[in-house]
């Protein structure tokens, strides 16, 4: 299953949150050698919009509450398709 996060971090100093923004990515690097995670990328500022490929609903949810325990954020989630799933759903 697919799905885009976008986290919107507590606001705070960024300076405050230096040592634990470099523990996330090296995390969420470690997911993209796991292919968890197919794309990560920084937001302008802080945040963060990752791709991330699981099973189901409950691995999603260990590794936003993970993410959350690194650094406190509130998520957009957004569920997706692949382009071939999407094409064949069209035929």
């Amino acid at each position: 299953m697919l799905f885009l996060i976008i986290s919107n971090p507590h606001p705070s100093k960024p300076e405050e949150s230096k040592t634990v923004r470099l523990e996330f990515r090296h995390w969420i690097k470690a997911l993209e050698t796991e292919k968890k995670v197919l794309y990560a990328f920084p937001r302008v500022c802080r945040g963060y919009a990752a791709v991330f490929d699981v099973v189901g609903n409950e691995e999603l949810h260990e590794f936003l509450t993970k993410w959350s325990n690194i650094i406190p954020v509130s998520f957009d989630i957004y569920p997706l398709v692949s382009p071939e799933t999407s094409e064949r759903l069209l035929r």
